[in-house]
């Protein structure tokens, strides 16, 4: 099979593992890959890169390339860009993914602009299918359907790029799922020489000491989540969901609403513009249910909906519906659960 026109995924590295989220678009890769017949394929450009294909393989990566520099590692952006830019052009993926992190939205635009190839950010759910060009008439087969919310979330779009490649798309973490295909899979290793992708003026920038903070929030840990939107109505009624939570062991999340109003802050954020969860038991406290934030929480196992408004959107999603205020549902909750826990 040719080492061109296959699918490539660009895997963040740090502390010496694969970011999850790269490892979920190798899942989806895989099975879009399967369904092209096509190759794929994974880049990883770091320092300290040994065995870091035991980490990708079983995942289904047909062939991995690997630049190992020290220079590479932490992250800046011209090097990298360089390097997907060139090896693009070499390869000429069908189509390339990467995560829609700090890292992925600063190199991501650089590498379809300097290719000309589009790019369609925060894709919530990614497909092969056929595409007929209304103006023109032209049958294209086997797009990528680069799907998204679109207008403020009012509709779900699906982008299609006909004639450019790569076809690109950024994908958060914890919107795919991550799945090893076979624990035993090989692939092979290429392993690429720096100065052949890059250039010596994109080591201009070097990174003398770095602080990173790891967030305190576990949203997409917690097996238990009270979320609140702006239907709780204030501050003080978010301490009634942390209490609560509190009673469940559960963590407490928001939509987008909930933290532009202030009443929490905004790394308890679910949704398109925050975290994707997939807890076994989700609580949505005056949640009215826009597309965003139904993107984050849809795969939840269990989904309990208390709302004043019996006709809101996301009771349509919700395996239980409480009608009713927030401070007269929340209160009866946590004296039920505290009763009946000991």
């Amino acid at each position: 099979m040719s080492e061109k026109n296959n699918l490539i995924v660009y895997c963040e590295y740090e502390d010496g593992r694969v970011a999850d989220v790269s490892l979920e678009l190798l899942t989806k890769g895989r099975q879009l890959a399967d369904r092209l017949g096509v190759k794929l394929q994974a880049v990883v450009a770091g320092s300290d890169l040994k065995d870091i294909e035991k980490q990708v393989f079983p995942y289904g990566v047909d062939t991995l390339y690997k630049i190992e520099d020290e220079r590479l590692y932490p992250y800046t952006s011209l090097p990298h860009s360089s390097i997907l830019i060139n090896l693009f052009k070499e390869l000429e993926p069908r189509i390339a993914f990467m995560g829609a992190t700090s890292i992925g939205r600063d190199l991501g635009p650089r590498v379809s602009s300097a290719l000309h190839s589009g790019l369609t950010a925060d894709c919530t759910s990614l497909e092969i299918g056929d595409h007929t060009d209304a103006k023109s008439g032209k049958e294209y087969k086997d797009l990528l359907l680069q799907i998204r919310p679109a207008f403020g979330g009012n509709i779900v779009a699906t982008i299609v790029n006909p004639e450019c490649r790569p076809q690109m798309a950024t994908v958060r973490e914890g919107v795919m799922k991550k799945e090893i295909k076979d624990e035993n899979y090989k692939g092979e290793v290429v392993d690429l020489d720096v100065a052949k992708y890059t250039n010596p003026e994109d080591f201009v920038v070097s990174i003398i000491d770095r602080h990173v903070e790891k967030s305190k929030v576990n949203l997409k840990g917690s097996p238990i989540i009270v979320a609140g939107g702006y239907g709780v109505g204030s501050k003080e009624n978010f301490e009634l969901l942390e209490k609560l939570a509190d009673t469940l062991g559960a963590e407490v999340g928001a939509s987008r609403a909930a933290v532009d109003a202030g009443w929490i802050d905004h790394d308890r954020q679910i949704g398109q513009t925050g975290v994707t969860v997939r807890p076994k038991l989700y609580i949505a406290c005056g949640i009215s249910g826009q597309i965003q934030h139904i993107a984050g929480m849809q795969d939840s196992s269990l989904i309990i909906s208390i709302n004043s408004d019996p006709d809101a959107p996301i009771n349509t999603i919700a395996d239980i519906v409480i009608t009713g205020k927030i401070e007269e549902v929340l209160p009866k909750l946590i004296q039920y659960y505290k009763k009946n826990s000991k």
